[in-house]
């Protein structure tokens, strides 16, 4: 009974865990963390939410078109705690000119997680990978 009873805890714990070590994919399965790019651009749109927030960057080509960037970032509390959001020191709001290093996506498509942000005023913050 005891085996039977101790079977059942350990399956039911084992169902539980691997839905949520599921739903937190890994940074190297959709960006390649051995490469960087950087963009410089307009930001469009700034959401800073949980699990990760998105900057959306409007870069422009040399031929006068631009190309819309998704540009993920670590969680709100981390970039809360770096001074972005609400009224802090590193607020991004769409407008702003920045540049931004980051590791691409591994599928081509303009989109990368960021690794640090160049502001206007030419502070850089670096991010750290979660």
């Amino acid at each position: 009974m005891i085996k039977r009873t101790f079977g059942t805890v350990f399956s039911a714990g084992w169902f539980l865990a691997s839905g949520a070590l599921l739903a937190h994919h890994s940074l190297s399965a959709v960006y390649d963390i051995r490469a960087t790019g950087e963009v410089t651009g307009v930001v469009k749109k700034v959401e800073f939410v949980n699990p990760h927030g998105v900057m959306t960057v409007d870069v422009p080509s040399d031929e006068g078109e631009s190309t819309e960037w998704q540009l993920t970032t670590g969680s709100a509390n981390t970039l809360s705690s770096l001074g972005f959001g609400g009224d802090g020191p590193n607020t991004v709001i769409a407008g702003d000119v920045v540049t931004i290093t980051y590791f691409p996506a591994r599928n081509g498509t303009p989109l990368g997680f960021i690794r640090s942000i160049t502001l206007a005023d030419e502070r850089t913050i670096e991010f750290e990978v979660e």
